[in-house]
């Protein structure tokens, strides 16, 4: 059964280019990981100043997989560059967790 996680950034209005920059410099990096099946990083309109990341899984042990791979190696930055780490663009953030119970597609997709 898939899951989903949305991870909720609080993304002050002066960091949402900084934010959105730093994703689209990291697109594709997500997309061959085992057990991915789905990203979108939705943008708030009004009412809020949380950035919400959708990903869905195959499951749980794949999205913990990539937490503790390549997510985590994309978001150590310097590394071996000796380079200081930049400041998050995010004030905070929280993890949603949900299994997929229902879903539905245009017909004829």
């Amino acid at each position: 059964m898939s899951v989903v996680k949305i991870n909720v950034l609080t993304v002050p209005q002066e960091q949402r280019e900084t934010l959105e920059k730093r994703f689209a410099s990291r697109a594709h990096a997500v997309e061959s990981s085992d057990g991915f099946e789905w990203f979108e990083l939705l943008r708030p309109v009004e009412g809020t100043d949380d950035y919400l990341v959708y990903t869905r899984w195959r499951d749980e042990a794949s999205f913990q997989a990539w937490m503790e791979g390549p997510m985590k190696a994309a978001h150590q930055g310097g590394g071996a560059s000796g380079g200081e780490r930049p400041k998050p663009a995010a004030s905070g953030s929280t993890v949603w967790s949900f299994e997929v119970v229902q879903q539905a597609a245009p017909k004829g997709a």
